[in-house]
């Protein structure tokens, strides 16, 4: 079900749960700021969610909230983990979506890097 972005964080999530340690994931990079796991529903052959520990519903709650350390290191930590898998020289693609138009399906920032293969366009025909 697509998230309303608006809306106030849930601490429910499956985000917040695996942040938690309640729901195991397959951890790939974790520092004070961010943790990132693969997906249990890969889109690609890479496929790796990169999260704040802090609890952010979205880009904009993120970037309105989040401290200018928590703001570098979560960027910095989608790179790193991008160059750590060798994904620079091949390519690969960020996706964050936010709100219901994107199909953001859970309330909790999260950026998906997505590689492996050619990913073709941007976005399908409308």
């Amino acid at each position: 079900m697509a998230v309303d972005a608006t809306q106030p964080y849930d601490d429910q999530n499956v985000f917040a749960k695996i942040l938690r340690g309640e729901i195991p994931c397959r951890r790939v990079h974790e520092d004070e700021w961010t943790l990132a796991f693969h997906d249990i529903n890969p889109q690609a052959p890479t496929h790796v969610l990169v999260i704040p520990k802090g609890a952010y519903v979205s880009w904009d709650d993120f970037s309105a909230k989040a401290s200018d350390a928590e703001i570098a290191g979560f960027v910095r930590a989608v790179g790193q983990v991008a160059h750590a898998a060798g994904l620079v020289e091949p390519g690969y693609r960020l996706l964050a979506n936010t709100g219901p138009n994107s199909h953001q399906e859970v309330p909790h920032l999260h950026v998906h890097i997505l590689a492996g293969r050619p990913l073709g366009p941007m976005l399908a025909a409308l």
